[in-house]
């Protein structure tokens, strides 16, 4: 998988909720709408490889969430799942299209999934890459933690984020080290790659990256987990789930929650983690034009 080449998309804006989302535009707007959605502290341009191999045959955006990207970031440093949500109602009614098809990973799949149960008529089909979130086990646990303990542990995570100096980069090579840490499949082509469209340059030389440093700590009410089968029962369009094998998520077929949906299956991606569609990416895209 080499660094992706030309064709090369274009940069645009919209506003929602009064903040400034940024979203690339790789053309061919005659084509069926396919939009991208990225994970947490992750962007828009992580999904170059994937668009440069679809946008022959679909127009192609990907966006940058709000914090993420060159996006801007919320004003209150909270990031609500319901902001994310809207954002995204807001950018599919600006393609303007009756219908999208939806590829996200991660905290993209969870807004797009959300989305999708709320508006299943806008949604032609969707692939969610370990975006259903904890699994039942995980909530069990963390319904038994006491309410007022996850507020505090909030707050005083809050404010050490705040106190804490940002993290800097001594240069981009810094960056390709921390990004191949973090995921050891990445080859360096693709952590360069994913890093220089990470990070920003810093007046003193040094390199940070793009993202708002409070999309680190969750608020507490940030999204209701208990009531996504409610989301999910409600999505009409096919859904394709994806999970890498390596990876810390759950199997969404053995602990029941793939049940919920009305058409779903899953794939199952051998030597792969939550970055499946960069660890695995022939055997990604051969899956998503089948399933597209």
């Amino acid at each position: 998988m080499d660094t992706p080449a030309a064709p090369t998309p274009t940069s645009h804006f919209f506003t929602s909720l009064r903040t400034r989302l940024h979203y690339v535009d790789w053309g061919n707007s005659a084509a069926p709408a396919l939009l991208l959605v990225h994970g947490g502290f992750d962007h828009a341009r992580s999904w170059d490889w994937t668009a440069r191999a679809l946008c022959g045959d679909y127009h192609v955006m990907a966006v940058d969430l709000r914090g993420h990207g060159d996006s801007g970031w919320s004003s209150d440093g909270g990031y609500m799942m319901s902001s994310f949500v809207y954002d995204l109602a807001q950018m599919v009614d600006m393609i303007g299209e009756e219908t999208v098809t939806i590829v996200a990973h991660s905290l993209g799949g969870a807004i797009s999934l959300r989305y999708a149960g709320l508006y299943p008529e806008r949604v032609a089909k969707l692939v969610a890459i370990e975006g259903l979130g904890l699994s039942p086990a995980r909530l069990r646990e963390k319904a038994e933690e006491p309410a007022v303990d996850k507020w505090r542990e909030w707050i005083d995570r809050r404010r050490s984020t705040l106190h804490k100096p940002s993290r800097k980069l001594a240069s981009i090579e810094a960056g390709v080290e921390r990004m191949r840490a973090r995921n050891d499949h990445l080859s360096v082509e693709q952590a360069l790659h994913l890093t220089i469209h990470g990070t920003n340059r810093n007046e003193d030389g040094s390199y940070g990256w793009k993202f708002d440093p409070s999309l680190r700590g969750w608020s507490p009410d940030t999204g209701i987990d208990d009531e996504l089968p409610q989301f999910w029962s409600r999505i009409t369009c096919p859904v394709m789930l994806c999970l890498g094998l390596d990876s810390w998520a759950s199997n969404p077929v053995q602990d029941g929650r793939a049940a919920h949906f009305q058409d779903a299956r899953l794939v199952e991606f051998a030597d792969a983690g939550h970055w499946l569609h960069h660890d695995q990416f022939d055997r990604f895209i051969a899956e998503l034009r089948a399933f597209l």
